[in-house]
């Protein structure tokens, strides 16, 4: 095992892009904000939440798997969640504490058992290793069982950083949505986790529902035989996180309305509604763990009219995270997001390349989820109306992923002008690809 050292505290940046000018009488400023971190550097003096000392023991992960009757078919299913499993337990690193929970119609402790959680070790890995091989199909599937343990768990270390992986195969069917919400509700802000849904007989909408509450991804392995590499991709991302609940901070000046905060790259994931008030003016928008990467998010705000050659702070976006006494500790990168009337129609007409690649691209998401949701209906019209638009979008903002899935689900006649036809025979696994992965988004070439 790799002699990993304990990681510094990233240091974080925020760029604005947008078209600051405003026609007379104009109100609606947007703006692409960059966020981007990178390790190895110390902020000023700011840390992030205290961590425990000892390699990575700043660092939580509680694996989830689906252990009901429907994974015995075919029996090399439950064989590759096994696999899969041990292959993200050889992936945690020294010092991180961990826990397997198999899930059913109830949640059970697999390994280490005792409501407690392992430190990984060479000892450890392989003690869940052993206990891995034991596991059997048999039971339901109640997924806020297994959340709420997993929760019990990691709530029992004292860690900066929180983590869950969930891979189910079946619909949550013995538990009620409003128990599942509830219990999502209950671990929102707690942890972080990333869904999967194997093979074709689960829920699309449960399992992105999941990642998107907790702030983690979602993504299908259609072939049970891909779930060993994809359980080791998610844990050493996992494992590559260092600073928890990172919030973005808004402030607005008096007369300012939000009208909306979305991330929108890599994925598209609506923030507006999770809004936490932060004093006066400004509020706190979560976007969960953070490693070395780099985000967009879109900022909308409605501002006071104002007459020509008038220019005013629209919004101030700055980064934060709790610390242990209540306090929110900013961490020392902020951008400005400005308004400026002008009666110059070239400029104020303009619109920024990257708030229009990135409303492209909420918008293709949205087209191909209620298209996908007009062709279950049996509105063939509709279907391909939303579809056609988002083979056109697709197309406009270079995102070739998504435009390869599409291909699987629509014969494309025309890509420039959104003419397509719907396929007679689709199969199960790509239209539940494209669904699961809509929210994918390409990056604006800056």
């Amino acid at each position: 095992m790799a002699n990993f050292s304990k990681p510094s505290v990233p240091r974080f940046s925020v760029d604005v892009y947008q078209n600051e000018y405003l026609p007379e009488g104009g109100r609606e400023v947007n703006a692409i904000v960059t966020v981007t971190s990178t390790g190895g550097g110390t902020l000023a003096g700011a840390t992030a939440a205290p961590r425990p000392a000892g390699p990575d023991a700043g660092a939580a992960v509680a694996l989830m798997v689906d252990c009901s009757g429907s994974m015995d078919y075919p029996p090399t299913k439950m064989r590759n969640a096994r696999d899969a499993t041990a292959a993200a337990v050889d992936t945690l690193r020294d010092g991180v504490h961990f826990a397997v929970i198999g899930g059913t119609h109830v949640a059970k402790e697999v390994y280490p058992g005792g409501g407690r959680l392992a430190v990984a070790d060479a000892g450890t890995r392989e003690q869940a290793k052993q206990a891995l091989r034991r596991l059997s199909a048999g039971g339901g599937t109640a997924i806020g069982t297994w959340l709420r343990l997993a929760d019990r768990l990691l709530s029992s270390a004292d860690v900066a950083i929180r983590h869950g992986i969930l891979l189910t195969d079946g619909r949550n069917e013995h538990e009620s949505p409003e128990d599942l919400k509830a219990a999502l509700d209950a671990c929102a802000g707690r942890f972080t986790c990333d869904a999967r849904g194997v093979g074709t007989d689960w829920e699309v909408k449960e399992v992105t529902s999941i990642a998107s509450a907790l702030l983690g991804s979602a993504d299908i392995v259609a072939d049970p035989a891909g779930l060993a590499a994809d359980f080791t991709r998610m844990m050493e991302n996992a494992m590559g996180k260092e600073v928890a609940d990172v919030a973005l901070r808004v402030w607005t000046p008096v007369g300012t309305t939000i009208r909306f905060v979305k991330q929108v790259a890599p994925t598209v994931e609506e923030l507006t509604g999770r809004r936490t008030e932060a004093g006066p003016r400004a509020g706190d928008y979560p976007t969960g763990s953070w490693g070395d990467e780099s985000r967009d998010y879109h900022v909308c705000v409605e501002v006071p009219a104002a007459g020509l050659g008038q220019e005013m702070l629209a919004a101030r976006v700055s980064l934060v995270v709790p610390q242990p006494d209540g306090s929110a500790q900013n961490l020392g990168a902020q951008g400005l997001v400005r308004a400026v009337w002008t009666d110059d129609m070239t400029a104020s007409t303009s619109i920024n390349p990257q708030v229009a690649h990135y409303t492209g691209q909420a918008e293709l998401a949205q087209a191909i989820q209620e298209g996908l949701d007009l062709r279950k209906a049996g509105d063939i019209d509709g279907a391909t109306a939303k579809l056609g638009r988002a083979v056109q979008l697709a197309g406009a903002s270079g995102n070739a992923d998504t435009a390869k899935l599409l291909a699987k689900v629509v014969d494309v006649v025309d890509a420039a002008t959104g003419t397509v036809r719907l396929k007679a025979k689709v199969a199960e696994a790509d239209e539940m690809t494209l669904e699961t992965r809509s929210t994918k988004t390409v990056r604006v070439k800056k």
